[in-house]
């Protein structure tokens, strides 16, 4: 099966620095607290009758939140058959993902589908099949960067709900500071694997423009990266690599563009407590109705 290399982004040494990110940055329990708020009664709505509920994740990266969130879905309907099927474009991710399924075992009776394929060619594929599996439930979590359109990927996607499903993504909230960074240095970050970076600003907008239906839910989530301002901390410049998706941020931009970015960080994107800078990483949650 062929994958395409733009989606191996999270292979390799950019795997190792994301899971660096999300060890230091709190980011997947801080979805996860907001998904128990949330999920409990969307579950309940979402399953009432059904004989059995399918579950789709779309770039699930090593399936930590999937994970959690089917072990949710379970426990609503605890005798009700669930079927998942993954769609993620890093062979190493979806391998953590496999190894910390064989290693729960309330998820050994969900039979499990593996796509490792990006988001758009599981939508050729499916399209060319003429066979679409619908999904009472489908999650793009932090991954809606990495599509060539918008529109056309989230117009596929809720096409796939059942008549009750749930189309749930979530992304950066505007305003954050991931917002503030990657639009005010567009130009030098937005090269590689992310060619047009939106928030959760660009998503609405789109949805809007759709004419959808849905929620929006505030995930707020902050995390110290007073470490970046130090030149000879390796924490500070792992952390400099991952939110300027770049492989050594010193040797990658001018000394002009750093000291920009790091003001930027300091004063636009973080506030400061206690002599440290914590930085606004808050997210959105949003569902999309069938």
């Amino acid at each position: 099966m062929a994958v395409d290399p733009k989606t191996t982004c999270y292979d390799g040494t950019c795997a190792q620095s994301f899971q660096f990110y999300l060890q230091h940055s709190g980011e997947h329990k801080a979805i996860l607290q907001s998904l128990h708020n949330i999920l409990p009664g969307e579950f309940k709505r979402i399953g009432v009758d059904q004989s059995s509920l399918d579950v789709l994740g779309v770039g699930s990266g090593g399936g930590e939140v999937d994970v959690e969130i089917l072990t949710l879905l379970q426990s609503t309907f605890p005798a009700v058959p669930i079927t998942t099927d993954i769609v993620e474009g890093s062979t190493q991710l979806t391998d953590n993902f496999k190894a910390l399924v064989a290693k729960t075992p309330n998820l050994q009776k969900i039979p499990f589908a593996w796509h490792l394929m990006s988001s758009e060619n599981y939508e050729t594929q499916v399209k060319a099949k003429g066979d679409m599996k619908k999904f009472d439930f489908i999650q793009m979590i932090q991954m809606l960067y990495y599509v060539d359109n918008l529109a056309d990927t989230i117009t596929f996607y809720q096409s796939l709900l059942k008549n009750n499903g749930r189309l749930m993504i979530i992304v950066e909230a505007a305003n954050s500071g991931w917002d503030i960074l990657w639009k005010t240095y567009k130009k030098e970050l937005a090269v590689d694997a992310i060619t047009d970076y939106r928030s959760s600003a660009e998503v609405l907008a789109c949805l809007k423009s759709l004419g959808l239906k849905y929620e929006e839910h505030a995930t707020p989530n902050t995390f110290d990266i007073t470490e970046c301002f130090n030149p000879s901390s390796q924490t500070g410049k792992s952390l400099l690599n991952f939110m300027t998706a770049k492989n050594n941020f010193d040797e990658s931009l001018t000394p002009e563009i750093r000291a920009g970015i790091l003001d930027l960080l300091r004063n636009k994107c973080s506030t400061e407590k206690d002599g440290r800078v914590i930085f606004n990483s808050n997210l959105t949650c949003i569902l999309v109705h069938a």
